[in-house]
């Protein structure tokens, strides 16, 4: 909890020291009161009081009623301001943290549990600091100024009121010594709470077409369950202090009254009317007494949720950076890819997926990948900006091995073409000249980039052009549509290296053709990286590199790999014929 209170600046630190000030005499008034209604009491009881005095200690009364409620705003003010500062910035730290978060963290912690502390975990924090520190703060003074001005008043009252305490924090330790471990659960059930929804939203269109709208409701609703039933038994017994609460301040009242009235039958007549007014005063600085462990036990219904989320919080703020900044900003050549005796195996697997892969792709040259389904193609090319780091061997960008480089002047070189085309809410202008690649923004660069990308004819014949709505994840548009302005994407970049994993996939025969002519006249200086699963989007690569099992077993062009590869072989006929082959 402490660590998150580093991101308080000095502004903050100060309105918690003006929260003290205000504190302090809001509990002075509210001390007062007992005073006044003790001296109202006696001038009562009192033969030849006159009523100016009686209003006059009522009208103090008011003055520090009034007081105490002023106080009390500008605590309240300044304890928005800091619990509102705070979970902004904190929100800033995990949103910046999660951006850097290596991709094997982000599997680790998944995105719906990110999601839940970005929001819910910070919502419980903000929760204490916004009640919690009024009351934190304000509860021990009360009672130790309280305990202070009851003391010499009567060992039998004193008696009883330390009683009353002892019961109550013997059910508030019982309480969080039962409740403290669900909450832990309770967050972890709201991730899969969200997880459920999350899945269930982004599959909408598989679950209508097979027809399980009841299977997701179902899981849906077990989740549901789940946190509730747990919700309800944490309610239920936080529903146990309230009552005895009210019990053991009543009773003490009760108490505080029986025990006075045998004290006054006892006491000599003089001493009556004092005994009377302290019994007054000892019965409202008691349920002072008793509030602040109200107060506190108000705390401890909302810190033991706080400190888990809290905890959930660092979890990821101190979760170690797997992806090193490097400090290298430009490389010794241009355009140039290389790897070196690579060998890639995922965290936690036992085997290698990649097995010692060599190759070098120079400037210019266009260099394919193929193989069959988990081959290793896509995640050799996830290597290159540094997706995931290699487990032996090295790869180097124009000269230089890649963890050398910064990372934003490493991605500034890459243009990053990813197997599932990914676009964001907006409109056409905003999906495609995305990002910051060290230029300002060009509406004619973005029309040439959609033009070359085979993606001008429909997003003209959209209803507002290029500033067409883009729904969240491209929802209104086809897998085809997304795919050209993905590449799109990547050529406004102007990278010198252009990575395409399998990102034709969903465009036909002709438009693929197509876009890979005018790709290659536009990008001729630059060194393409194409993933493919068609041999029609690799037969004139400058390169082809076979894969099967995570090694290379092939390497050459089209010519040369038919002559001394079988595996290539066998993935061509699969796909043409040698009747069509010889005709092509």
């Amino acid at each position: 909890m402490f660590k998150l209170l580093k991101s308080l600046g000095k502004k903050e630190w100060l309105f918690f020291g003006i929260i003290f000030l205000f504190i302090l005499c809001q509990v002075w008034l509210d001390l007062k009161l007992p005073d006044y209604m003790s001296e109202i009491t006696v001038l009562v009881q009192t033969e030849g009081s006159e009523m100016k005095d009686i209003l006059l200690n009522g009208g103090y009364m008011l003055l520090c009623a009034f007081g105490s409620l002023i106080a009390s705003i500008f605590v309240g003010y300044f304890a928005s301001h800091i619990a509102a500062t705070f979970s902004k910035n904190t929100r800033e730290k995990l949103f910046r943290k999660v951006e850097s978060l290596a991709t094997e963290d982000l599997k680790k912690f998944q995105i719906s549990s990110l999601i839940t502390r970005t929001t819910n975990d910070v919502t419980q924090v903000e929760m204490l600091l916004g009640m919690g520190t009024q009351l934190l703060i304000r509860a021990p003074i009360t009672a130790i100024w309280a305990v202070t001005k009851i003391l010499n008043k009567s060992f039998e009252w004193s008696a009883l009121t330390a009683l009353a305490v002892v019961i109550l924090l013997g059910v508030i330790v019982m309480l969080m010594v039962i409740v403290l471990p669900k909450f832990k659960i309770v967050q972890k059930l709201i991730d899969r709470l969200n997880s459920v929804t999350r899945e269930n939203l982004q599959g909408i269109r598989v679950v209508r077409a097979f027809n399980a709208e009841q299977y997701q409701e179902d899981k849906f609703s077990k989740a549901n369950d789940d946190l509730t039933n747990l919700q309800l038994f944490n309610q239920r017994l936080f529903s146990i202090l309230s009552p005895v609460m009210y019990l053991v301040m009543n009773g003490l009242a009760l108490a505080i009254y029986f025990v006075g009235a045998y004290l006054i039958q006892e006491a000599m007549l003089g001493d009556k009317l004092s005994l009377f007014g302290d019994m007054i005063v000892f019965s409202s600085y008691s349920m002072q007494v008793i509030m602040s462990f109200l107060m506190l036990a108000m705390i401890f219904m909302i810190l033991p949720r706080a400190s888990v989320s809290a905890n959930r919080i660092n979890e990821v703020l101190d979760t170690e950076d797997k992806i090193k900044d490097g400090t290298v900003e430009d490389g010794k050549e241009v355009g140039t890819v290389e790897f070196r005796n690579v060998s890639f195996k995922y965290p936690d697997a036992e085997e290698y997926l990649l097995k010692n892969i060599s190759f070098k792709a120079n400037k210019g040259e266009t260099v394919a990948f193929l193989g069959s389904t988990g081959s290793g193609k896509s995640s050799l090319i996830q290597l290159i900006p540094r997706f995931y780091d290699v487990t032996e061997g090295e790869i180097f960008v124009d000269g230089v091995n890649v963890k050398d480089y910064q990372l934003d002047a490493l991605h500034k070189k890459i243009g990053y073409v990813p197997q599932k085309a990914t676009l964001f809410s907006g409109d056409v202008f905003s999906n495609v000249g995305y990002g910051d690649n060290g230029k300002s923004f060009s509406s004619s660069l973005v029309k040439e980039a959609v033009e070359v990308a085979q993606a001008k004819s429909f997003v003209e014949n959209m209803e507002s052009g290029y500033q067409s709505h883009i729904a969240q994840g491209g929802t209104n548009l086809s897998g085809g549509q997304k795919q050209r302005l993905s590449i799109a994407r990547a050529i406004y970049w102007q990278p010198e290296i252009y990575i395409f994993d399998d990102s034709f996939s969903a465009l036909d025969y002709k438009t693929d053709l197509t876009l890979r002519q005018k790709l290659k006249e536009y990008t001729k200086d630059a060194t393409s990286l194409i993933v493919a699963q068609r041999i029609g989007t690799v037969l004139n690569a400058d390169k082809i590199i076979v894969l099967e099992h995570g090694e290379c077993v092939g390497m050459g062009t089209h010519k040369e790999l038919m002559k001394n590869c079988k595996v290539y072989q066998e993935i061509l006929y699969s796909q043409v014929s040698k009747e069509e082959l010889e005709n092509a």
